[in-house]
């Protein structure tokens, strides 16, 4: 078996709810890491013990106890905004890595909680603390893990499209270019600048899920 497809088949384990509570950026990363014997089987609190029991059967290792410093197993969680007190930021529908929120900017926005995966990864960046975690009422299946790893490619596909526009736009020959590039290149420095903002919330998230981590 390749490492390749064994990290497939670690991935097709793995909740997909792309928390990052493990430390890596997503399961996929999460699942390449185990394949290749970087990370152990037991980082996963969305997929708790049954999730780690899986893994061990798959890899033919011992079953390990839930991580702790990587959070609890708990029921599913879906984001809710606080309509009234949104400012449109758009924090939030970056910081998504399922693109369950929507909304537009200096516009009020909304969770699409069939979409959601209950990351909290939205939490952190919003800058007047709007959104809140409440249980989502019925529990996460392979359905939805298949969905979700769908729909973060989809994110990570189109972030990667945005930063290569924002790239081309701030390249010298675009300092160039007449002045009616400008609001081109203002609206790229406006993006990423929230870019910086999204990954320094997230980091401090990340920080206060694993305060044994450096």
């Amino acid at each position: 078996m390749s490492c390749r497809s064994l990290a497939d088949r670690i991935d097709a384990l793995l909740p997909q709810t792309q928390c990052t509570k493990c430390g890596y950026d997503g399961c996929r990363p999460y699942a390449d890491a185990i394949a290749d014997g970087s990370a152990p089987i037991n980082r996963c609190p969305p997929g708790g013990d049954d999730g780690i029991a899986a893994l061990a059967v798959l890899l033919d290792t011992p079953i390990l106890p839930l991580d702790a410093t990587r959070g609890e197993p708990g029921p599913l969680l879906v984001a809710r905004i606080d309509e009234a007190h949104c400012i449109g930021c758009t924090l939030c529908i970056q910081a998504c890595p399922v693109d369950a929120i929507v909304g537009a900017n200096k516009h009020m926005h909304t969770v699409l909680a069939d979409w959601c995966t209950g990351c909290d990864l939205c939490v952190a960046p919003c800058p007047v603390d709007c959104i809140q975690m409440v249980p989502a009422g019925r529990a996460w299946n392979s359905q939805d893990a298949a969905i979700s790893r769908q729909r973060h490619r989809s994110h990570l596909a189109r972030t990667e499209r945005l930063a290569a526009d924002n790239a081309r736009l701030m390249a010298p020959e675009a300092a160039a270019a007449p002045s009616a590039s400008a609001p081109a290149a203002d609206e790229a420095r406006n993006e990423d600048r929230k870019r910086s903002a999204i990954e320094s919330a997230l980091a401090r998230a990340r920080a206060r899920r694993n305060p044994t981590q450096s």
